[in-house]
């Protein structure tokens, strides 16, 4: 039809199109009565709570399960993950996880870049495991809650790395850290009526900034070879010293047994001979014959041969050959 021309105009059937229109409306009643249905149930799964507002307003939660509700936009379910555990990245985002993890290549160092309570800086990234305990306070007392709760990891993270030094947050002060967060982040949760909770603190890397990571590593060496140098020196120290020690008590303890018994043999030999000299007086001629015997009760066992001969015998000696040298 050209309804420039005139001639090919012709005038429109009203009762056609009221017809067709009657036609299709029992399809177009049956299409809104299917998607009011199909808006009157939903599902919770095991893991969420269904929360249903009202035009918006907080009404009741909906456990796992099949529920019906009135259509939207009257009212409407969110479901929340009371039972999954999230959590949240900092410093670096997870781009594909599994046994070899890939990472995204984007620079997050706006996260992760720190300064530490020795003016240092450090580059700390962590991940927050939490769950959500009370969803009606996750969605209605604060406002973005995950940004908010990101926002409090961050604050939290600087103030407790700017009370440590460089060396305690990249060695042995990491698992301090993590907890010492863990406790404060918990507490401005629990203040700010968040519904979560904090179930671990990880630092995954803590490392120098990248433009400074040479001269931190050539300075790592240096201290590291200056304490083998001393552990090295207190080796030889100990390996000597206690030896030297040990040695020179013996050696003390070798005189000084030396010297007792030097003592004790002179006070005794005196002794002896006191009571030598006291027999003496009393019997001169018993002492010297019982000296004399014990003289010869020592000597005569060093001799191989003993002759006994009178000694009135003249010119005996020569042929016995008594000129000999004897063994002792």
């Amino acid at each position: 039809m050209d309804m420039r021309n005139p001639a090919n105009f012709q005038p429109i059937d009203r009762k056609q199109i009221k017809k067709q229109f009657k036609s299709a409306l029992p399809l177009v009643i049956l299409f809104l009565v299917g998607i009011v249905a199909w808006n009157c149930w939903y599902t919770v799964e095991p893991e969420e709570v269904g929360l249903i507002l009202r035009f918006g307003k907080f009404q009741r939660e909906s456990q796992p399960g099949l529920h019906f509700k009135m259509p939207y936009p009257v009212e409407q379910v969110i479901k929340i993950p009371v039972q999954r555990q999230l959590k949240e990245e900092f410093g670096f985002r997870t781009r594909i996880p599994g046994v070899r993890t890939i990472y995204s290549q984007k620079n997050f160092e706006h996260e992760s870049l720190m300064l530490t309570g020795d003016l240092n800086v450090a580059v700390v990234e962590w991940i927050t495991q939490y769950r959500i305990r009370n969803p009606y306070f996750y969605l209605f007392k604060v406002k973005n809650p995950r940004q908010t709760f990101r926002d409090m990891n961050e604050a939290i993270m600087r103030e407790v790395v700017g009370d440590k030094t460089v060396t305690n947050v990249l060695t042995v002060g990491r698992q301090e850290i993590a907890d010492e967060v863990k406790g404060k982040l918990q507490e401005l949760c629990n203040q700010y009526q968040t519904g979560i909770v904090v179930e671990q603190i990880v630092l995954q890397d803590a490392n120098p900034p990248d433009p400074v990571k040479p001269s931190f590593n050539e300075v790592n060496q240096a201290q590291q070879e200056k304490q083998r140098m001393i552990n090295d020196a207190w080796a030889e120290y100990n390996r000597v010293i206690p030896r030297a020690k040990g040695q020179a008590l013996q050696t003390i303890q070798e005189a000084k047994g030396y010297s007792a018994d030097r003592i004790n043999r002179a006070k005794g030999d005196a002794l002896f001979f006191e009571q030598i000299l006291k027999a003496y007086k009393k019997a001169p001629r018993v002492t010297k014959d019982r000296l004399f015997i014990e003289t010869m009760e020592d000597i005569y066992p060093r001799f191989e041969k003993k002759v006994i001969i009178d000694e009135k015998v003249k010119g005996l000696i020569p042929l016995l050959g008594l000129d000999k040298k004897v063994k002792p």
